[in-house]
């Protein structure tokens, strides 16, 4: 069922619901009403016939005459005068005795001085009377024609207006809720049209500050940050198949031009040496595409546990000099620790110690002397890595672009990369809610400033 349907109904049967309680509410207040004024009324009656009868000496033939008389064109109140022995005194038409009253009764009435109830449909009030310090006991009953009628014309008047209302309410409210819900229907009529071949369109803004333009602003925040991540995605595949197609044509072209002749050993082993360089460039980069996907996980999905950022620099220094023998890389502690928590953190050792990796290479990579110095420090919240060089240092053009994925600025010319290192070392940081800075002076050298939150 569609929300708007289900609206409709609901606005309908609450509507309805309380159309319905007003309505009850009135008719028996209408009831009770009629109830109230009938019985005063049967009051009123039996005080005047016990007034002509017992003051004014009116015999009981003339009453009886007159009753008889007003019974053919209403429905006259049937009136009995008894003393409190239960001795009948008067009554309009003994030979019906609609009340048929009997001692118990008539001592009730004493006793209480008045009483109410229904006989059938017909209403009975005893009330006890005195004249001239005797007292008497008076029944009337009487059938309220007059009064069932109006209440059954109120009813019927409520049954119709209720049914109409309810009518009129449910095509009012389909009306309004088709008119409030006509801009959620152009919304997905447009949202329908948009692929991943057409991501640049948006939602026309909304210049209201109702729920509905909070839900178009965010579909067009949405589609800008799919837009972003399927160009980036896009460039990152584009990139990818350009560094894969590199070094493997290389290795294809050195081996089918060693296949196409015989050569020498010592040419032979030329070859083999190339193509295992560029094999080991293919693999350099796999490396770094496969670390690169874990840094792009979410933080959920990533295992953390504490860890001495201390030990990962060393697992890092060592895992470099051990295939880099020519690299110096010093570790220094710029303040003493006097809690291990202040040089741990809550992370990843592979990632952390990865994007370590990355930043001491750069720094030897683009040094003449191969040099890298770690400093560790911390601060109130943060530990602070700085990993510094005398190196050639960053053109400024470069700086805007260096933690983009597979760029290479101008010092390509002097290391080999894949531009892949420094997107990853960020990545990494970011992931463990750090930050990383670099300030650099051509000609003189470079400073990564790695901080993150310790224990």
């Amino acid at each position: 069922m569609k929300i708007r349907v289900w609206l409709t109904i609901l606005f309908t049967l609450i509507t309805a619901a309380i159309l319905l309680v007003f309505a009850s509410y009135i008719y028996i207040s209408a009831k009770k009403s009629r109830e109230r004024e009938y019985y005063n009324l049967l009051t009123k009656e039996a005080v005047t016939k016990a007034n002509l009868f017992l003051d004014a000496n009116v015999d009981a033939k003339t009453l009886h005459t007159i009753y008889r008389n007003n019974r053919k064109i209403l429905n006259e109140v049937e009136v009995a005068i008894y003393s409190t022995s239960f001795q009948l005194l008067y009554h309009d038409a003994a030979e019906i005795d609609f009340v048929k009253e009997t001692r118990k009764m008539i001592d009730d009435i004493v006793k209480q001085r008045e009483i109410h109830f229904y006989q059938s449909d017909w209403q009975v009030v005893g009330i006890s009377y005195r004249f001239k310090n005797t007292n008497y006991v008076i029944t009337a009953a009487g059938f309220d024609q007059y009064g069932y009628n109006k209440l059954a014309s109120l009813r019927a008047n409520i049954c119709i207006v209720f049914l109409i209302s309810v009518l009129v309410i449910y095509f009012a409210g389909r009306f309004f809720v088709k008119k409030a819900f006509s801009p959620v229907t152009e919304i997905t009529r447009k949202v329908n049209r948009i692929s991943a071949t057409n991501l640049d369109l948006r939602l026309d803004p909304r210049h209201s500050k109702d729920e509905l333009s909070e839900l178009s602003n965010t579909f067009n925040e949405m589609l800008d940050r799919l837009e972003d991540s399927f160009d980036a995605q896009k460039s990152f595949v584009a990139n990818i198949s350009h560094e894969l197609r590199t070094p493997l044509s290389a290795i294809i072209t050195e081996l089918e031009l060693s296949q196409n002749k015989e050569r020498s050993l010592e040419a032979y082993k030329v070859v083999i040496s190339q193509a295992l360089s560029d094999a080991r460039k293919l693999a350099r980069l796999s490396n770094s595409l496969l670390d690169f996907a874990k840094a792009s996980y979410d933080s959920s999905e990533i295992h953390f546990k504490e860890v001495r950022l201390d030990e990962l620099l060393l697992d890092a220094q060592l895992q470099l000099q051990k295939t880099n023998p020519d690299y110096d890389i010093d570790i220094l502690f710029e303040k003493e620790f006097d809690d291990d928590d202040l040089i741990s953190v809550n992370g990843n050792a592979y990632l952390l110690q990865t994007a370590f990796v990355n930043l001491i290479e750069n720094a030897c990579k683009f040094s003449a002397d191969r040099q890298c110095v770690v400093a560790i420090s911390y601060q109130e919240k943060n530990v602070v890595l700085n990993f510094s060089d005398h190196g050639i240092g960053i053109n400024a053009e470069d700086l805007d672009y260096i933690f983009n994925a597979f760029y290479r600025g101008l010092n390509q010319k002097v290391a080999n990369g894949n531009g892949i290192g420094l997107s990853l070392t960020k990545k990494i940081v970011l992931l463990h809610k750090g930050s990383i800075s670099v300030q650099t002076e051509p000609g003189k050298g470079t400073v990564f400033t790695v901080e993150i939150p310790h224990l």
